[in-house]
This record gives structure tokens, sequence and C-alpha cells, in this order.
């Protein structure tokens, strides 16, 4: 007789799902619905745009727009998706519209290093995790802002916010294998201007 087998492992639901009954109460603008959203999601939020933007207040301010923003276009978000993507697009587009409005000036581009090969698979260590300690955070915001914007964004979604390769491809408008060179590009300009930091390498 056969046994029965057990049925194959399930992967669990990512925690930024939200039911179709909330969705409805966002979208029809309940105003304790959207309290209780701001207050799940705009710490991330406010942790991504700081560590974009690398200033306190602009970051929160940037951070009150989204969320106005985000409850402006409810009405394009699609059940059954996850949050965090939907919001960190309409966190991005707030400040690239914001630094067009304020016509700011763009941090210079460096030069990426041409002798570092492509590997998607690279076993070394993240320096944003190796150098997230109290005393060396100031440090590492300093060496995100010396970035490439493009590459910035890109590394801190991967490593800060965690999200998919795939994920980061849509929020910036790429295909996927320039999101995941992207990551890399940055995690070794990273490891560069973090070397003297303990153990990043």
């Amino acid at each position: 007789m056969d046994l029965p087998t057990d049925p194959a492992p399930t992967e669990p639901a990512p925690a930024d799902l939200i039911s179709p009954e909330l969705l409805e109460r966002l979208t029809a603008g309940e105003e304790r619905a959207w309290f209780e959203f701001v207050q799940e999601y705009e710490g991330r939020m406010y942790g991504y745009l700081y560590r974009l933007e690398g200033n306190s207040e602009d970051a929160l301010d940037l951070t009150q727009e989204v969320f106005y923003r985000a409850w402006r276009s409810i009405r394009t978000f699609r059940a059954g998706e996850r949050v965090l993507p939907w919001l960190y697009q309409v966190a991005r587009n707030t400040q690239i519209e914001s630094h067009r409005r304020k016509q700011l000036q763009r941090f210079s581009l460096e030069q990426a290093r041409e002798d570092v090969g492509f590997e998607v698979t690279s076993e070394k260590r993240s320096p944003v995790q190796a150098a997230e300690s109290a005393d060396a955070q100031d440090r590492v915001q300093r060496a995100l802002q010396q970035l490439p914007p493009e590459y910035r964004e890109a590394v801190v979604l991967r490593f800060m916010e965690d999200l998919s390769y795939d994920e980061i491809a849509q929020i910036q408008g790429v295909a996927l294998g320039t999101a995941k060179s992207r990551v890399f590009r940055a995690k070794e300009q990273l490891a560069d201007l973090l070397e003297s930091v303990a153990d990043v390498n």
C-alpha cells in the first residue's frame, strides 16, 4: 500500500501583502486605515530616503510627500501585489521630481573601476552589512553619498531594504542584468570607500 506523501512545503507569504478588505478601505480613503498604513511603512520609506538624501529634514519632507502621493494613487495599486516595491517606486519618483524642482546639483559620478569583473554570485561580504555598527553609521552614510545615484539606490534597495534583483530592476526601469551589475559595482566601490572599517574585507 502506498503511503501518503507530505505536501510540498510552501513559501511563506510576504509580510507586505495587504488584504482585499484593507485595500478597499484604503481606496475608500478611510482615515483609520491610512493611519495604520502610514504607521506600518513610514519607517522603511524614511530610512530609504535618508540613505539616498543624506539629510534628515529632506528625508522627512519627502516621506510625507510619498504617503500623500500614495493616497492620491492608491487606485493604481493592484490587489495581490507586494506593497513595498510599489511604495519604493512612489518614493523614487518623488525624490527624482523633488530634485528636478529644486534644481539641485547632482553628485558627481565616480569612474567605476575598470578592472572589476562582473560576477553575480560574488561571495564578498556586503560592506553595508559589515559596517552596520553604531560607530560606523555616519561613515556608511557618507560613503553612500559618494556613489553614483543609480548605484546608491540599487545597493540601498538590495542590502538595506532586502528587495530582489527583479524588484530593483522594475523600480529603476532597467534590465535585470543592469540591476545586478549596479549592485555589484556599488558593493565594490563601497568596499573601497570603507576599507578602513573593521571586517569590511
